[in-house]
């Protein structure tokens, strides 16, 4: 185990953005993506009064982390859940409105590190890509199954891979010869189907390739297209939301929604808005911040984050 899988990224910003929210009396914090805990032992330990609510769809990392945070008892409850079911889990737990959320939207370094999960393309593993391994299809199903034309829209639009067509050509030459089961297979066509050019440009070829697999097999930015919103709108005025996002996709979608938030809603030319109109929510950060030169240097993982954070200043009309 490598041991940068301990280094939550960009943690003292996270917890400096949502601090102003957190230290007031009776706070709750949310942490949608638990994983293996260090974003929310940290929340837990600089701030001693607030009560956090986790959740994670990965069993295993809901146990581990259990193990790791049970000292702190009653003030952290963990929930098996999508992010996306922030809404229900609150409901749940009778809370209606929460004062921090924190979103880390990179895989968790558990299932990077873990070989037979399938994530990481360095090693041969079975292609399940599944966070949550009791639903849903497997990457070695999509990789199968899906019809060339799928495949080739899942690898432009989820790994931003310029060469999709000659990989999906070459997949679907290959898969009638025999199904995909491993990833080592898929690596190896990879290398073998792109140009010399595109091999020399940025780290492992197979990586766009991986990341739109894992995107497209756990619904990533559908989930996140409903999470965002739901968060905001589960904030109190005054609470804020830290998201860190680790590639384009994700980043636009947060900043749409952030933006969304920020603008007023009012027709043009009125002299004066009216409350209805007026801004949700107020920008935390200048565009997206990046990790610094340091941290990259100790935490390789943090090299593509980038980190957004706003801050709940009214709340909705009601409608």
């Amino acid at each position: 185990m490598s041991n940068d899988r301990h280094v939550p990224v960009m943690l003292q910003r996270c917890l400096d953005m949502l601090a102003p929210a957190l230290e007031r009396p009776g706070a709750v914090v949310v942490d949608c993506t638990l994983g293996l805990g260090g974003h929310s032992e940290a929340l837990l330990t600089r701030f001693p009064e607030v009560r956090l609510v986790a959740l994670d769809r990965d069993k295993e990392a809901l146990r581990l982390s259990g193990e790791r945070l049970a000292p702190y008892g009653e003030r952290a409850t963990l929930v098996h859940a999508v992010y996306d079911e922030l809404p229900e889990v609150l409901d749940r737990l009778s809370l209606s409105k929460v004062d921090g959320i924190l979103f880390d939207l990179g895989v968790s370094s558990m299932q990077l590190d873990e070989a037979d999960r399938g994530f990481a393309y360095a090693q041969d593993a079975p292609l399940d890509m599944r966070m949550d391994q009791t639903t849903g299809v497997s990457a070695a199903e999509v990789l199968n199954t899906y019809p060339p034309g799928e495949l080739v829209r899942i690898l432009r639009a989820y790994g931003e891979e310029k060469q999709a067509k000659r990989i999906v050509s070459a997949i679907v030459r290959e898969r009638e010869k025999e199904p995909f089961t491993n990833s080592a297979r898929l690596v190896e066509l990879i290398r073998d189907s792109l140009p010399q050019a595109a091999k020399r440009t940025g780290g492992n070829p197979a990586k766009r390739t991986f990341q739109a697999l894992r995107i497209e097999v756990n619904g990533e930015l559908t989930v996140l297209e409903r999470a965002i919103p739901a968060a905001v709108k589960a904030l109190a005025v005054g609470g804020r939301i830290a998201v860190l996002s680790y590639h384009s996709l994700e980043d636009r979608l947060v900043k749409q929604v952030f933006a969304a938030g920020a603008a007023t809603t009012a027709p043009p030319g009125l002299p004066v808005v009216p409350e209805r109109y007026q801004p949700r929510l107020k920008l935390l950060t200048r565009g997206a911040e990046l990790p610094t030169e340091e941290e990259v240097a100790e935490n390789r993982r943090a090299a593509p984050a980038r980190l957004r954070g706003a801050q709940r200043i009214r709340e909705d009309e009601p409608s």
